[in-house]
C-alpha cells in the first residue's frame, strides 16, 4: 500500500472516531468533555508511539516494535533502512580490510593522513623506511616524524604528479622515493618506495658516460689538431685528399657536440634532485641567447613577446642550456619561416613558450621527443645537424626545476614547445 493511502486510511479513521465520539457526547450531553477527552486520547498515543520509536532507536539491535497501522509502516521503514546500512556497513568494513591487508603485504611503505596532517593508518614497511609504527603513532603529526624539508615542501605542494626522490643520510645511505595522491575530503595516501638499487645504477650509468665522455675529449683534440695539419698541408691539397679530411673534421666537429651534449647531461643528472634556492630572472637570459643566434642564424626571423616578466628558483646555466635548445632547434626545423619566443603567464605560472611554423611532428612520435638520440625523421636528420639530445636536456632541466615541458604540434601547422614554472614566493 502506497504511503499517500495509509496516511488517507489513518485520517478517515480517526474522522470516524471523532465524529462518532462527538455525536455520543452529543446525545450524552458533554460534547466539548467528549472532544477535550478526545484529543488528549490522541495526544497520548502518539507520545506513546514516540517513546516505542525513542526506545528501539537507544537499542537498535533490538527488533522493531510491533504496532500497525501507520506506525507499523513507519516501524518497519525505520527497519528497512537500518538492515540496508548495517549491510552497506558490512561490505565497507570488508572492502577496508581487504584494501588494509593488501598494503600491509606491501613491500613498500602505505601511509594514510587525514585532511590535517595526522596519520590515520600505516602499514609495517613505513616503520622500515620511515620508522613510523602503527597503531602507536595514530594521530600524530606526519610532518613531525618525517624531518626531510625535501618532503615538508613536497608534501605541502597542490601538485604531486611527479615523485620526490631524496638521499637518506642516516645509517646506510639510502634513495627513497615519496609519491602522494589525495582522495576523499583532503586525505592522502602516501607510498614511500626504497630505490636505492635503481639509483646505484643511475650513477653507475651517469658516471660512465660523464667518464667516457671526458676522457675521449683529449683524443678528439689530438686528432682534431692533426686534422687541421693536414688540411694545411700544400702536398695533400689535391681535392681527392682534402673531401676525406673535411668529411672527417665535420665528424670530429660532431663528436665534439656530441661530447658536450653528455656532460652536460650527466652535470644536470647530477645536481637534478637538489633544490634550487637562486632567484633567476628568465629575461635577460633569453635576450642572450637570442643576441647570440642571430649571429648564428642571420637570415632567420625571431619574434620576441614579452607579456610578463618574472622570476623562478633555478641554475642560470642550466636555465640558458634549456632555452638555446628550444629555440635553437624551431629555427633549425623551422623550414626559415618566423619563430616566436613568448614569456608569459598564465593560471598563475610563468611560461616560456618556442613555436615555429615548420612541418610539425607526428602524434605518435611526440612522446619520445625527450629520449635520448631520438630523431623523428631519418631523412631530416643527415640534413640538419644534432645529436638527438637536445630535448632530453631540456626534459632534465624541466625536472630539476620542477617545471612542465609541454609539446603541442600538428603535421603541416608547426610545433610550440612550453616550459611551464611555479613562480617563488618571498
Amino acid at each position: 500500500m502506497s504511503s499517500f493511502r495509509l496516511w488517507l486510511r489513518e485520517l478517515v479513521r480517526a474522522a470516524i472516531v471523532i465524529a462518532l465520539a462527538s455525536l455520543l457526547g452529543w446525545t450524552a450531553g458533554f460534547f466539548y468533555q467528549t472532544l477535550f477527552v478526545m484529543a488528549w486520547m490522541a495526544v497520548l498515543y502518539w507520545a506513546y508511539h514516540l517513546w516505542k520509536l525513542q526506545r528501539w532507536l537507544d537499542s537498535p539491535d533490538r527488533e522493531p516494535p510491533e504496532s500497525w497501522g501507520l506506525w507499523g509502516r513507519v516501524f518497519d521503514q525505520i527497519y528497512s533502512v537500518q538492515r540496508r546500512n548495517l549491510e552497506a556497513r558490512s561490505q565497507l568494513a570488508s572492502a577496508l580490510d581487504y584494501l588494509q591487508d593488501s598494503l600491509a603485504s606491501m613491500r613498500d611503505g602505505a601511509i594514510i593522513v587525514d585532511a590535517h596532517g595526522d596519520i590515520a593508518w600505516a602499514n609495517n614497511s613505513a616503520s622500515d623506511l620511515l620508522g613510523i609504527e602503527f597503531p602507536r603513532d595514530r594521530g600524530q603529526q606526519l610532518l613531525s616524524l618525517v624531518r626531510s624539508p625535501a618532503f615538508h615542501q613536497y608534501f605541502m605542494e597542490v601538485d604531486h604528479s611527479a615523485p620526490l626522490r631524496e638521499m637518506t643520510a642516516e645509517g646506510e645511505e639510502r634513495c627513497l622515493q615519496y609519491e602522494v595522491s589525495v582522495f576523499g575530503g583532503g586525505d592522502r595516501l602516501i607510498f614511500v618506495r626504497d630505490i636505492s638499487d635503481t639509483h646505484r645504477l643511475e650513477l653507475m650509468r651517469r658516471d660512465f658516460v660523464g667518464n667516457v665522455s671526458h676522457e675521449l675529449r683529449t683524443p678528439l683534440t689530438v686528432m682534431r689538431g692533426y686534422l687541421d695539419t693536414l688540411q694545411e698541408l700544400d702536398a695533400l691539397q689535391s681535392e681527392q685528399i682534402q673531401k676525406p679530411l673535411r668529411q672527417m673534421n665535420a665528424q670530429t666537429d660532431r663528436m665534439e657536440v656530441l661530447l658536450k651534449d653528455l656532460l652536460l647531461l650527466s652535470k644536470i643528472e647530477s645536481f637534478e634532485s637538489r633544490p634550487k634556492t637562486d632567484r633567476v630572472m628568465l629575461q635577460p637570459i633569453i635576450e642572450v641567447v637570442l643576441d647570440d643566434l642571430r649571429q648564428a642564424y642571420p637570415n632567420s626571423q625571431i619574434d620576441v613577446i614579452f607579456d610578463d616578466v618574472g622570476s623562478v628558483l633555478g641554475d642560470a646555466g642550466e636555465l640558458k642550456s634549456a632555452i638555446v635548445n628550444l629555440v635553437e632547434n624551431a629555427l633549425k626545423y623551422g623550414e626559415g619561416k618566423p619563430v616566436e619566443v613568448r614569456l608569459g603567464r598564465a593560471d598563475g605560472r610563468l611560461i616560456f613558450s618556442v613555436t615555429d611554423s615548420g612541418p610539425g611532428i607526428p602524434a605518435n612520435q611526440v612522446a619520445r621527443l625527450t629520449e635520448r638520440f631520438y630523431r623523428t625523421d631519418a631523412s631530416r636528420s643527415q640534413r640538419i645537424p644534432g645529436t638527438g639530445l637536445g630535448l632530453a636536456i631540456v626534459k632534465h632541466v624541466a625536472t630539476a626545476h620542477r617545471a612542465d615541458l609541454d609539446i603541442r604540434s600538428m603535421v603541416g601547422d608547426g610545433s610550440t614547445f612550453s616550459l611551464s614554472f611555479s613562480e617563488p614566493h618571498d
